[in-house]
């Protein structure tokens, strides 16, 4: 039996790998990003890529070139709900409705509800799940028929990923998964050679050090950051962290770099895919920053092939 899906803000294709790896048929990705494209076209040639401005794409375009699909997933940029930000609306219901960034959530529910797949799953950060964001998500998606939506929160490191990582699936089914065995920052990246010498990995070149950071990342000790920003709620973020090998690593973002465990160096864009549970056949493109973006903006593929598995129950 086939299974179809299509995924909607489809940056590199994490999400989409883990329905490939559990024998889903891949129609489609969309994203705005040239460089995302560019991945997902190499990564999944039989699949269409799409680049546009999901606010253009109206469900009939989607039509013209594939059936309707059993599954759509999506992400939608979660700047406007996240806590890491500083541009955080300070009413949740603007950050829904009002933000710009936010309103993409309500393209997605658009496309959706036009579509309507036996299953979607929409993932975000936890700041989705704000009591007034929440039943505003639950109102828009009953207006398309669907009267039983969950807010399934799944955290990463507690299925197998190397990085912490909770966020939240908004779906027409709850998602339930097992407990896996915990893997570390170490378990995941110590069989890679040192990124100094040629190798045939791909997206894992030596990237330098800011300079202003040379002298102080050797004094830098397992869990401690370089330099650190403010989100909002006037909670303090760290960045540069020297993650622990014996730990899952913090939660990899798309402003992400991380410092080797016993190199004075970052982790390539190579090795923080490895935390993200990325393939190394899987290859980004696009310039530097754009591929640790791609990495980090990502769900991580081992999260979507056990949500994949999950729901072939229900279609």
């Amino acid at each position: 039996m086939s299974r179809t899906v299509i995924d909607l803000f489809c940056g590199a294709g994490g999400f989409s790998l883990g329905f490939i790896l559990e024998n889903y048929e891949l129609l489609l990705g969309l994203d705005i990003d040239e460089f995302c494209i560019e991945t997902y076209k190499y990564n999944f040639p039989s699949a269409l890529a799409i680049k546009a401005d999901i606010r253009d794409i109206h469900s009939k375009d989607i039509l013209r070139y594939v059936d309707r699909p059993d599954v759509i997933i999506a992400s939608p940029p979660c700047e406007a709900f996240t806590r890491a930000s500083r541009n955080i609306m300070k009413e949740p219901i603007d950050r829904l409705y009002t933000d710009p960034r936010g309103r993409l959530m309500l393209d997605a529910i658009r496309i959706i509800g036009d579509l309507k797949p036996d299953v979607f799953i929409i993932e975000n950060v936890p700041g989705i799940n704000e009591p007034a964001i929440r039943d505003s998500i639950r109102y828009e998606l009953s207006r398309y028929g669907y009267e039983k939506i969950y807010f399934n929160v799944i955290d990463a490191e507690k299925l197998g990923c190397p990085s912490m990582r909770r966020r939240i699936f908004i779906s027409n089914i709850p998602i339930k998964i097992k407990r896996r065995a915990r893997v570390n920052v170490w378990d995941a990246i110590k069989d890679l050679p040192d990124p100094r010498f040629p190798s045939n990995i791909p997206n894992h070149e030596y990237v330098h050090l800011p300079l202003r950071f040379e002298e102080r990342v050797r004094r830098l000790k397992w869990g401690e950051g370089l330099e650190y920003f403010m989100g909002s709620e006037q909670k303090v973020y760290l960045e540069y962290i020297r993650v622990h090998p014996n730990k899952p690593s913090p939660t990899v973002m798309g402003r992400s770099r991380f410092i080797h465990p016993y190199e004075n160096r970052l982790l390539t864009v190579r090795e923080q895919a490895r935390l993200m549970t990325y393939p190394d056949t899987h290859v980004f493109f696009g310039p530097i920053n754009s591929q640790y973006n791609q990495v980090g903006e990502s769900v991580p593929p081992l999260v979507s092939k056990l949500i994949a598995e999950y729901l072939k129950r229900f279609i």
